[in-house]
């Protein structure tokens, strides 16, 4: 202050000057530092509002995608059929329908077996008809074979040939013709008488007929001669509905 008196009147002009626009530019210097510190604290708020938005909106996408899973687990644990009411437990079979289904298996069991029996004993009865006809027919061309007469020696070889078919067919009528004359010139007579016939073997077509014959013989030169036996083996084939001799062997 004592200075200040000192000094000439322009330096303390000067000061004053300087003093005041000391005093003018502190105030700005410091509305400037306001300025710049509300900026940094509106920045500060800006930047702390955005990050709180940022986190709600996290917080909002978790909070979505949970309940988007909840949803979706319980749309899978839905039944197929929306709005369709749970089916109620099925009660159990009553014991007269289980006696009916038991009584119904039982009869078509039975019926399947009756069926079967049938039919097991109609084959069986088929098969035994054939076996007897294989063995009449075996008989009888047997009997064809040693009854021949010379009065009607034709007759008698065409019986044979009626029963016969295949190789002893041909065969036979190949030489019906100069046996029918062998037996006129002798006057042959002979009578066949069958002692023992049986099935040797058997199929659905053909059949062995073992045959044992008792032939009593008398000719122009020797009218009575003794009975001979003989054993023949007689091949017997299906055919058609009928059967029919399709080959001779004689057996010792």
């Amino acid at each position: 202050m004592a200075d200040d008196a000192a000094a000439p009147d322009g330096e303390l002009t000067e000061s004053s000057a300087a003093e005041e626009s000391s005093g003018a530019v502190e105030p700005e210097s410091a509305a400037k530092e306001a300025d710049t510190t509300s900026d940094a604290e509106a920045a500060e708020k800006t930047a702390e509002a955005a990050d709180e938005r940022a986190d709600k909106s996290d917080d909002k996408a978790d909070e979505t995608e949970a309940v988007d899973e909840t949803e979706a687990a319980a749309e899978t644990d839905e039944p197929a059929d929306d709005g369709a009411a749970p089916k109620p437990p099925k009660k159990p079979m009553s014991h007269l329908r289980l006696a009916t289904i038991a009584g119904l298996v039982v009869v078509l069991a039975l019926a399947g077996l009756t069926g079967w029996s049938g039919y097991r004993g109609y084959k069986a009865y088929q098969g035994e008809k054939q076996r007897e006809l294989f063995l009449q027919v075996g008989r009888q061309g047997a009997i064809n074979l040693t009854t021949i007469d010379w009065e009607h020696a034709e007759a008698d070889v065409q019986r044979v040939l009626d029963s016969a078919t295949g190789t002893f067919y041909d065969d036979f009528q190949n030489r019906s013709a100069p046996f029918v004359e062998v037996v006129k010139q002798a006057q042959s007579k002979s009578v066949g008488t069958i002692s023992e016939a049986g099935l040797e073997s058997a199929s659905n077509d053909e059949a062995k007929v073992l045959v044992a014959v008792t032939v009593n013989t008398s000719n122009l030169g020797a009218p009575q001669q003794e009975p001979r036996a003989w054993r023949m083996r007689l091949t017997v084939t299906k055919v058609g509905d009928d059967a029919k001799v399709s080959n001779v062997e004689f057996v010792p």
